[in-house]
This record gives C-alpha cells, sequence and structure tokens, in this order.
C-alpha cells in the first residue's frame, strides 16, 4: 500500500462513518473464543478498520493489537476499547512486520492480501490460531464489480492454510447489515 491508500481509506471512512460503526464479531470467532479457556493471551488484528474484533477479544480478556493504514479508524476505535488491553498500530500492511512466535491468535477479516496471510504466520506461536474471514467469488454476488484479485476462490482459505491444522470452515453468506449481498470464506486453523 502507499500514502494514496491511506489517503483513500481515511477518506471512506470520513465519508461513511457506518463502515467503522460497532459491529458484532464474526460467529465463527465467537463461537471459539466462547468455548476456549486462553488467560492473558496475546492476539493481532489485521487491517482491524472499525474494530470488531478487537473490542470483542479485549472484552474477553486478550490483549490485542489491532493494526490499521486509517489514522480514521484507528481513532474512532481508540474511544471504545481500553487502551491498558489494547494497542493500536498504524501501519502499511505491505511492510509492517512483528517477532515471530509472539501471537497466540491472528484476525484477519473483510481484508484480503495472500501474500501477508503467508508472512503472518510466522508471528504465530505454535499451536496458535489463525482466523480468516472475507469474500469470495460467487456469480450471486450482488456486486459485480469487485476486483477478482481481493476475492477467494473456491475453497481457497483451506489452501492458504494448508499446512495448519483445520479447526473449522464455512462457506455463508455476509451480515446483512452490508451493503451489497456476497458470498463468505471463514477458516480458523492451527499452526502445528
Amino acid at each position: 500500500m502507499s500514502q494514496a491508500d491511506r489517503q483513500k481509506w481515511n477518506e471512506k471512512f470520513r465519508q461513511n462513518p457506518a463502515l467503522i460503526a460497532p459491529r458484532a464479531p464474526s460467529k465463527l470467532l465467537a463461537e471459539f473464543i466462547e468455548s476456549s479457556d486462553f488467560k492473558n493471551a496475546k492476539a493481532l488484528d489485521l487491517a482491524c478498520g472499525g474494530g470488531r474484533h478487537t473490542i470483542y477479544l479485549a472484552q474477553k480478556g486478550w490483549y490485542v493489537d489491532g493494526v490499521d493504514i486509517s489514522s480514521v479508524a484507528l481513532e474512532k476505535l481508540a474511544d471504545r476499547v481500553d487502551l491498558k488491553r489494547v494497542k493500536l498500530i498504524e501501519a502499511d500492511l505491505d511492510n509492517f512486520k512483528v517477532e515471530d512466535a509472539y501471537y497466540d491468535l491472528i484476525v484477519m477479516s473483510n481484508f484480503l492480501d495472500r501474500e501477508l496471510i503467508d508472512r503472518a504466520k510466522r508471528w504465530l506461536k505454535r499451536g496458535g490460531y489463525f482466523f480468516v474471514e472475507t469474500y469470495m467469488a460467487d456469480e450471486a454476488n450482488q456486486k459485480k464489480d469487485s476486483n477478482p484479485d481481493y476475492l477467494l476462490k473456491e475453497g481457497e482459505l483451506k489452501r492458504l492454510l494448508g499446512d495448519f491444522e483445520m479447526i473449522e470452515y464455512r462457506e455463508f453468506w455476509n451480515e446483512s447489515y452490508e451493503k451489497y449481498r456476497m458470498r463468505k470464506q471463514g477458516i480458523l486453523a492451527r499452526k502445528r
């Protein structure tokens, strides 16, 4: 990404604040967290935007690093989180790096960067979890002008995380509050 991308996302969030409004967490992620017993675990929320997963995880006792390119989104999110549990990082994910084997959970939702997924695998501890949920190509999608580079192919998340133990995989229609009806894929996988 670039300065142009930063400006684009800041403007997008300024013009449409509903994009960063509070939202419920992903059902798949919430089901996993509710059934797990993590104590003082560390999570990384990549392209966190309005922070639906950052907020949720912090409320569940996680320490969360929320990363986004948009200062507008992060400023809004800062008003909604406990900054003792959450660290907000403004960064371009194209060159964002962290310590290897540091996180217990990495979350990426409504954002697709295949190369970032590959890089981020190193940032998980052994036995850590990777949760990815985003849009996929489908003939029935309402938004026909979506860039195919940012849409998953059938079963692609299984391939991207094929070196992990798959815990859960789903294909489903997106949330009702979104502007366009779109198919999504979600995966929760554990690092071996």
